[in-house]
């Protein structure tokens, strides 16, 4: 099975339709907007991967490797606990009503 790169998998025509389309979406004038977050978006990423790195230091262990593998306790059964069952009602007029026998 060959895969071929992505810009062949649409085409010329197809990168052209999709330009287009962006253009007619955003609009001219966001367009450099969306450019300019993404790349201040970029320069935070790596500041945050360049901070976490320098937090670490050589000398200590990734968090992966400090924590042991956690032990998996086996399921817990639950048993339904069962009412007993109620007496049945005394029949209407046999002058025990209100009485327990």
């Amino acid at each position: 099975m060959h895969f071929s790169p992505p810009a062949d998998i649409f085409g010329m025509d197809g990168i052209i339709v999709l330009v287009v389309v962006v253009l007619v979406l955003f609009g001219s004038t966001q367009i450099p907007k969306l450019a300019r977050s993404l790349g201040s978006a970029q320069k935070e990423f790596k500041k945050g991967l360049d901070e976490g790195a320098s937090e670490d230091g050589p000398g200590t262990t990734s968090a992966a490797q400090a924590v042991p593998p956690a032990v998996i306790a086996p399921p817990v059964v639950v048993t339904p606990v069962v009412a007993p069952p109620s007496q049945p009602a005394p029949a209407a007029g046999d002058g025990t009503a209100g009485q327990i026998s």
